[in-house]
C-alpha cells in the first residue's frame, strides 16, 4: 500500500501519531462541509424532512453493512482498510465540489455523496479502532484510545464556529475546497506509517468459519447474554425518541433566529464543548463504582438539559447553556457503557460482538430523522400556527413563532426520554443490576460450559 519499505516508514506511537493527527484535522474540515452543507440544503428547501432524509441515506449503509465491514477488518490488511474509507469520503467531497463550483449542485446529489460517504463511515471506525493494537505496545493503549477519542468531540468544538465564520467570505465552494485538500493530507499521512498485521491467536483460529457464520455470531452472542440484550433494547428505545428531536435541531435554530447560521455553529460548538469538560471531568473522578448508575444519571441529565430545557429556551444564550450542561453527561452514558462491554465480552470476539450491538442500537436511525422531519413539518409547526386553544396555551410556554412546533416536539420527546430511564432504573433488576448478573469474561473459567462455548 506505499512506496516507501516497511523500513523506512514511521511506525510506534509515532506513527500512530501522524495518523491521528491526518484524521483530526480531516475530520475538522469534514464537519465544517457538514454544517455547511446543512445551511445550504435548508435555505434551498425550507424543510426539515430533507434534512432527516440526508442523515437516513447516510444511516443507511451501516445499518446494513456493519457486520461485515467488522469481518473485513479482522480478515484483509487494516490499512488498506482504512484507506479505502478515506478515498469513499473524499470521492463524495470532490464530487460535490464540482457540482457546486459548475453551478449544477441539486438536492438529490447530497443523497449520493451521503450514501457514498455512509459505506467509508461503516468501515473506518472498526478499522481504526483494530489498527491501535498492532501499532503500539499496549501500554500506551490507554493514551491512543484517549487521543481517538479526541477526534469525535474534539473538531466539534471549532467547526461549527469556524465553518459558520468562513462562510459567508469563503461560500460552499471554499468550505469544500479545504475539506478535499485535509482528506489528501489524511491519506498520505498513512502512506507514511507502517501498520503490522496481527499475528493469529488460538482464539482466532477457533473463530474461523464462513463470513456467515463470523456475521452472525455477534448477534449469537448478544442474544445468549439476556442483560446485555436489555441493556441494548433500553438504549434502542432511547435513540428512538432523542431521534425525535436532535435531527430538527438545525431546523429548530435557524427557524428561530431567521437563518442565523453563526448562532446554530456556536450552540453545536457549546455541545462539543460540553462534552470535552465532561469527559475530563470522568477521567478524574472514574465515575460511579456501579457503572449502570452512570449510564441512568447521563441519560436522564442529557434529556433534560438537551431535550426537555433546550426545547423551553428562546434565546441563544439559554441554548447555549443548556447544550453545554446536557453534554457534560454524554461520557457518563457512553464511557460506563463501553466500560460494561469490555468487562463482559472477550477480546478476540469484541469486533464481531461490537458491530452488532452498534448495529442493534441504531437499528431505528434510518428512521427517525425522517419521521422527526415529517412531524416538524407538517404536524407540530403547522398546530401550533393554527390558533387552536391547546396551541395557544402551549404558546404560553415557548411561544408561537416559527419553530414553536419544534419546541413542543423537544419537550414531548425528552420528557417521555426521562419517563423511560426512571421506569428502567426503578423496574427493570436485570439491567440496572446487569455488573452482578453477569459475570466478566476474565471471571470465565475456561471449561466445557455453555457459557464458555459461546464466547469460544
Amino acid at each position: 500500500m506505499s512506496a516507501f519499505p516497511s523500513s523506512r516508514r514511521l511506525s510506534g506511537m509515532t506513527g500512530f501519531t501522524l495518523v491521528w493527527a491526518g484524521q483530526i484535522i480531516s475530520v475538522l474540515a469534514s464537519n465544517m462541509t457538514q454544517f455547511a452543507l446543512t445551511i445550504w440544503a435548508f435555505q434551498e428547501t425550507g424543510s426539515a424532512v430533507i434534512l432527516g432524509t440526508i442523515q437516513t441515506v447516510f444511516i443507511i449503509p451501516f445499518i446494513i453493512l456493519s457486520p461485515i465491514a467488522g469481518v473485513m477488518v479482522d480478515r484483509y490488511n487494516r490499512k488498506a482498510m482504512m484507506m479505502i474509507s478515506d478515498l469513499f469520503s473524499i470521492t463524495s467531497t470532490f464530487g460535490i465540489l464540482l457540482l457546486q463550483m459548475t453551478g449544477n449542485l441539486e438536492i438529490w446529489h447530497l443523497y449520493v455523496a451521503a450514501a457514498i460517504n455512509g459505506i467509508g463511515n461503516t468501515f473506518q471506525w472498526p478499522a481504526y479502532s483494530a489498527a491501535i493494537s498492532t501499532m503500539i505496545p499496549k501500554e500506551q493503549y490507554s493514551r491512543a484510545n484517549g487521543m481517538m477519542g479526541l477526534i469525535d468531540s474534539g473538531p466539534s468544538v471549532v467547526s461549527p464556529i469556524l465553518a459558520g465564520a468562513l462562510l459567508p467570505f469563503i461560500g460552499l465552494t471554499g468550505i469544500l475546497t479545504i475539506d478535499v485538500v485535509t482528506f489528501l493530507f489524511a491519506v498520505s499521512a498513512l502512506l507514511l506509517v507502517f501498520i503490522p498485521t496481527p499475528a493469529q491467536s488460538e482464539a482466532g483460529k477457533a473463530g474461523e468459519g464462513s463470513l456467515w457464520h463470523q456475521v452472525t455470531f455477534g448477534f449469537k452472542y448478544i442474544y445468549n447474554r439476556k442483560p446485555l440484550l436489555g441493556l441494548l433494547s433500553f438504549f434502542l428505545s432511547l435513540n428512538f425518541f432523542m431521534g425525535m428531536a436532535f435531527p430538527v435541531l438545525a431546523p429548530f435554530i435557524l427557524l428561530r433566529t431567521s437563518n442565523n447560521s453563526t448562532a446554530l455553529g456556536a450552540i453545536e460548538s457549546a455541545t462539543a464543548i460540553g462534552a470535552v469538560v465532561g469527559g475530563l471531568l470522568l477521567s478524574i473522578w472514574g465515575g460511579f463504582k456501579r457503572r449502570t448508575y452512570s449510564i441512568f444519571l447521563g441519560e436522564f441529565m442529557t434529556a433534560l438539559f438537551c431535550i426537555v430545557l433546550f426545547g423551553f429556551g428562546r434565546d441563544i444564550p439559554a441554548w447555549i447553556l443548556f447544550s453545554v450542561l446536557g453534554a457534560l453527561f454524554f461520557p457518563f452514558t457512553f464511557g460506563a457503557s463501553q466500560a460494561i462491554w469490555q468487562a463482559k465480552v472477550p477480546p478476540d470476539v469484541q469486533g464481531r460482538v461490537f458491530t452488532a450491538r452498534r448495529m442493534i442500537a441504531w437499528l431505528l436511525d434510518p428512521i427517525t430523522p425522517v419521521l422527526a422531519g415529517v412531524l416538524a413539518d407538517y404536524v407540530t409547526e403547522p398546530f401550533m400556527k393554527s390558533g387552536a386553544p391547546l396551541a395557544q396555551f402551549l404558546g404560553t410556554f415557548v411561544g408561537n413563532s416559527p419553530g414553536s412546533g419544534i419546541a413542543v416536539q423537544f419537550i414531548v420527546a425528552g420528557s417521555i426520554y426521562m419517563l423511560i430511564v426512571i421506569g428502567v432504573f426503578c423496574f427493570v433488576p436485570m439491567i440496572r443490576n446487569l455488573e452482578d448478573r453477569l459475570p466478566d469474561h476474565d471471571q470465565i473459567k475456561p471449561s466445557g460450559s455453555p457459557s464458555a462455548q459461546a464466547a469460544s
